[in-house]
């Protein structure tokens, strides 16, 4: 079931473990530091914009321009992205130059005119200042072997590394005066060497501007702490002022992805004010595990949409047991001007308390309303809808300035946020929580199957499963997982399975309810076999207890988990305006807490407030806006007018969609959003009906839509495909393509996946053309979606996709929806 709120005089379970929130105890303002990412962007709109602007990303690290490395993932070429949508600052990684992992080590002299280039080019780029230079990564395992035992051999070691920082520090610097130069960039803390280098460094005046070294040990979340204390007192000792500090890699496999495991190092790292960034243990262009294909949330990327989303500054938070591996951990923050509190935690199954001190009467008056949400885990490339909201409570302000919201069935693996607002006056609507039952695989009833054990603290770099468990080797041809499940009434269910495809392509497996005939359940591929996706199906069930069991297809699948949940109508979620990203100045009024409970957003002439959106497939959506007057509403470079609580029908892309609102005075509780993703009234062309040329040609598939798609497309001026679309009208659209490729560069590096990501020119009618990007699919027979606006005139248009320089992706088909249907 899902986490809830008691019920008003219920007894709490004994003794529930506390987490404690000191509104007075501010540690300064909200800096967002720790949503960074290593390789997070492998090229320009991969991730997507919308994915990644919400989440206003500090800084990032990525390789230099043309680095051996791996194949993508190059600084300048995705600054132009990350600028573009509010990024911070770009961490160079200088010596990701080089092609092999452990770097090949062929002396300074190689070193240096490799220097020189990255910073020439570096230098000259218009947003130079927003660039750091890292000249060595890892320099105590790779190169210069700083974590050695014997003293002697350290101190050889070190004055060879000390000499080598020097010349290549004074090297950057006389290429680029103003640069920014961070290190040493330890793969782990060292106190010995630490110590030495600051001394080295302020003596020969090569101090590097930022800190940097890396947290990639389960146990960091139990020693940063004492690391970052450890190296500030070296700093006092040395008489140099606090630098910048980064931990440009930290977190595990089995940390990426889980909300209950981020928000444990974010906690610890926003508490520090240092900036993080996660690290890069499997493919570039998905922000570290936490974007799914180019545009879809999973449970991780909504963590840190809440921690984006947190304003004013944070204060203390005291968990129930501090510096402790997989224990409940949290942040929190106040905005008085915006008279909000958020508290996100997580990292426990435990009952627990949220006992929020110190609560300012003239900032929240005698009673607020508090909002709990649950941003769950749905694995790396699971899609995850927006977080379910379990409870909306009026609570009044304790005689001594505290407010205790309980939280009880919560999940390890889940994230929570606690909102709290003034009350008002006015009830909150209830939150409408369905039933929902979780069951593992290694629990069910197993036939010519392993049950294998994932990312595990003493096993930090495997890869995160439900339980810790999942079952695989079902390779079999009577390989089976029989489910005893329970359900309390008759009804539709949503099914979704966690599953890993390691097959590479689509593969299959039988469904069946208790012995009934099978439906077939088809699974899109994975990076490997626990690289945890999740697929969604229906079934329909009666009250009470049934067999479903899922059985060998035609290829081999792994199971982790599978969850029910009562269906109870199409989907639908309402986005409250008071914590929505804003433009201008507009104020917040809490004078009621009816509806979503937070009050209402007021917004006038040049203030905005932006949405994000989910939708779980392209196609058309009612989206109802909640306002005392009209609004205008933005979406895919269209703009219409919208009344007040009246429904429209627009057309959102798979994933995150994010939805401007403006007006001249308008008070905004909500944007409210339904429905499955119509495909009533799109056009819809397959690959057969485009004009090929020049080598295009169409290739037979069984995994295409139609039995075909267009493949050989580009590489040549010449190679091209052109589709005649008939428009019912002139406007905005949507094109979304539907799309599959499989290119791959094995730079040889020891464990990431070196995916690429091809292009193609799309042109519209006389319009210039537009570059688009596709990333990788995972195999040649998964066809994902990309969505690009363009402008059609009433009738016929010409929608012609090239690219003179390189392959396209192979196309399967293009549908078109009108942004307002």
């Amino acid at each position: 079931m899902a986490a809830t709120l008691p019920a008003a005089g219920n007894a709490a379970a004994a003794d529930p473990q506390r987490l404690t929130v000191d509104l007075k105890a501010s540690e300064g303002p909200v800096m967002l530091g720790a949503n960074g990412s290593l390789y997070g962007l492998s090229d320009d709109g991969v991730p997507s914009d919308a994915a990644m602007e919400p989440l206003k990303i500090t800084s990032i690290s990525q390789k230099p321009e043309g680095g051996a490395q791996h194949p993508n993932g190059d600084a300048l070429t995705v600054s132009k992205s990350f600028f573009r949508t509010g990024g911070g600052e770009i961490n160079v990684m200088m010596q990701d130059i080089y092609a092999k992992w452990p770097y090949e080590d062929l002396g300074i002299d190689d070193y240096l005119p490799k220097v020189d280039k990255i910073a020439k080019e570096v230098s000259a780029d218009p947003n130079s200042e927003r660039f750091v230079y890292i000249p060595f990564n890892e320099p105590d395992q790779i190169w210069y072997k700083l974590d050695v035992s014997d003293q002697a051999q350290y101190e050889k070691n070190r004055d060879r590394f000390f000499k080598d920082w020097k010349t290549v520090y004074q090297r950057i610097r006389a290429i680029d005066p103003d640069a920014r130069i961070a290190g040493p960039n330890e793969a782990a803390y060292h106190t010995r060497l630490l110590k030495d280098f600051l001394a080295f460094a302020k003596r020969e005046n090569v101090l590097p501007q930022v800190m940097t070294w890396h947290e990639l040990g389960s146990g960091s979340l139990r020693d940063f702490q004492a690391h970052y204390d450890d190296y500030r007192k070296l700093e006092r000792e040395a008489g140099i002022a606090p630098l910048k500090i980064n931990i440009d890699e930290y977190a595990n496999r089995r940390d990426l992805s889980v909300p209950g495991q981020l928000v444990q190092w974010v906690s610890m790292f926003e508490r520090n004010k240092v900036y993080a960034n996660m690290a890069y243990w499997d493919a570039a262009g998905n922000l570290s595990g936490h974007v799914v294909r180019s545009n879809i949330p999973n449970g991780g990327w909504w963590l840190f949409r809440w921690y984006a989303g947190m304003t004013g500054n944070t204060v203390k938070v005291t968990p129930p047991q501090p510096n402790t591996i997989d224990t409940l951990q949290g942040l929190a923050s106040l905005d008085t001007s915006r008279r909000q509190a958020q508290v996100l935690l997580g990292g426990s199954a435990a009952d627990s308390d949220v006992v929020v001190r110190n609560v300012p009467r003239s900032v929240f008056g005698r009673t607020v309303t508090a909002t709990v949400a649950e941003a769950a885990w749905s694995g790396y490339e699971g899609q995850h809808a927006a977080p379910q909201v379990l409870a909306r409570t009026k609570v009044k302000v304790a005689d001594d300035g505290s407010v205790t919201v309980p939280l009880r069935g919560l999940h390890k693996m889940s994230a929570y946020r606690v909102v709290l607002t003034p009350g008002g006056s006015g009830t909150p609507s209830a939150a409408s929580v369905p039933w929902s039952a979780s069951y593992e695989a290694e629990d069910a009833a197993i036939t010519d199957g392993k049950v294998y054990t994932q990312g595990t603290v003493q096993n930090a770099n495997g890869y995160a499963a439900s339980g810790t468990k999942d079952v695989g080797s079902l390779n079999q041809p009577g390989s089976r997982v029989a489910f005893s499940v329970t359900v309390p009434k008759d009804g539709t269910y949503d099914l979704a399975i966690l599953y890993g495809n390691q097959s590479g392509g689509p593969a299959t497996q039988k469904l069946s309810v208790d012995g009934g005939d099978p439906v077939t359940v088809t699974y899109p591929s994975t990076e490997n076999w626990t690289y945890r996706a999740k697929k969604d199906v229906r079934v329909q069930l009666k009250a009470g207890t049934h067999q479903l069991t899922l059985s060998k297809g035609d290829a081999e699948v792994t199971l982790d988990r599978i969850d029910l949940t009562s269906r109870t109508g199409a989907p639908s979620a309402s986005y409250e305006a008071t914590l929505a990203d804003i433009g201008g100045k507009p104020s917040y009024d809490y004078t009621s807490s009816a509806g979503v409970g937070t009050g209402s957003l007021v917004l006038r002439s040049g203030d905005k407030a932006v949405f994000d959106v989910y939708a779980p497939r392209d196609g058309y959506y009612t989206v109802v806006p909640r306002t005392s007057a009209a609004v205008k509403l933005s979406l895919h470079g269209e703009t219409v007018t919208a009344a007040p609580g009246r429904p429209l029908r627009l057309y959102l892309v798979a994933g995150n969609n994010r939805i401007a609102m403006t007006s001249g005075h308008s008070a905004v509780r909500s944007l409210d959003v339904s429905g499955d993703g119509s495909a009533a009234g799109t056009l819809t062309y397959e690959g057969a009906k485009a004009t090929l040329a020049g080598g295009a040609k169409l290739v037979d598939s069984p995994h295409a839509s139609a039995g075909s798609y267009i493949g050989w497309l580009g590489n040549s001026a010449s190679s091209t495909a052109e589709f005649t679309v008939d428009a019912p009208r002139s406007g905005r659209y949507l094109l979304v393509v539907h799309y599959a490729h499989n290119d791959r560069r094995d730079n040889g590096h020891a464990y990431n996946t070196d995916i690429m990501s091809r292009t193609a020119d799309i042109t519209v009618g006389t319009a210039d053309p537009v570059k688009v990007t596709f990333k990788n699919t995972w195999s040649w027979d998964d066809y994902w979606t990309v969505g690009v606006p363009v402008d059609l005139a009433k009738g016929a248009n010409k929608v012609t996709f090239g690219n003179a320089s390189a392959w396209a992706p192979n196309i399967d088909r293009i549908e078109l929806g009108r942004v307002v249907g």
